[in-house]
């Protein structure tokens, strides 16, 4: 997903469109296609809205990330089940991973996920860090023996706050629709497949790295500079 106008990063988002900022002197975007290679997907469906153009030239087709990668537009930042469903009529068939552009993961979290995925025959899974705690865009959620219980947690107490990487199945996926909204969130689909007795799996993952605000863009690249 890499269609959102990143408001909280103006001006500089005004600009440039969030997916094409460096983590580490890199793109985000570079970083996570090289991830989600080195976690054996073939094909990725990229969203696009905001500034799309230069996400488009940098990714082109895929190849120099040993990836296929097709496009899908989102005319408006409508919320991320609309951008999944955007995904899905340009001809993405679940199961799939779904993972916001503006993350980087510890090495190895999205192949842990995959493959978690694969082997529970669940219809779903969500995951969740202790690094950043909860706060403001990262909600808490709730994890019971290996299931999500809460996507949204209203426990101030709960260590864990959400992660923007998802699998969907088939079966979940039916939940994106009549959804209420604009925004239309992926969060409200996936609690209403809980609710209606789906499976879906909680993975506790290692730290991330997310370009929120300004502040973040300097903490990530200029490490010499500290936290002071």
């Amino acid at each position: 997903m890499a269609a959102g106008e990143g408001r909280r990063l103006r001006p500089l988002t005004e600009r440039w469109p969030k997916p094409v900022l460096p983590v580490d002197g890199r793109p985000l975007i570079a970083t996570l296609l090289r991830e989600l290679a080195r976690a054996g997907c073939h094909r990725v469906t990229v969203v696009t809205g905001h500034l799309a153009g230069q996400v488009e030239r940098l990714v082109e087709d895929g190849a120099p990330f040993m990836l296929d990668v097709t496009y899908a537009r989102q005319p408006r930042a409508d919320g991320s089940a609309d951008a999944v469903r955007c995904a899905l009529a340009a001809g993405a068939r679940p199961p799939f991973l779904i993972t916001a552009a503006d993350t980087v993961y510890t090495r190895g979290d999205p192949h842990r996920l995959r493959a978690a995925f694969e082997g529970s025959g669940a219809d779903g899974a969500l995951t969740a860090r202790r690094d950043p705690p909860p706060g403001r865009g990262k909600p808490p959620t709730r994890f019971a023996d290996g299931r999500v219980e809460r996507v949204i947690d209203d426990d101030p107490g709960n260590p864990l706050s959400s992660a923007p990487l998802w699998a969907l199945g088939p079966r979940l996926a039916s939940f994106l629709e009549d959804l209420p909204g604009p925004p239309y969130e992926l969060a409200t689909a996936f609690q209403r497949g809980i609710d209606a007795g789906l499976h879906v799996l909680g993975l506790e993952i290692g730290a991330t790295r997310d370009l929120t605000s300004p502040e973040d863009l300097v903490r990530h690249n200029f490490a010499y500079l500290g936290s002071g």
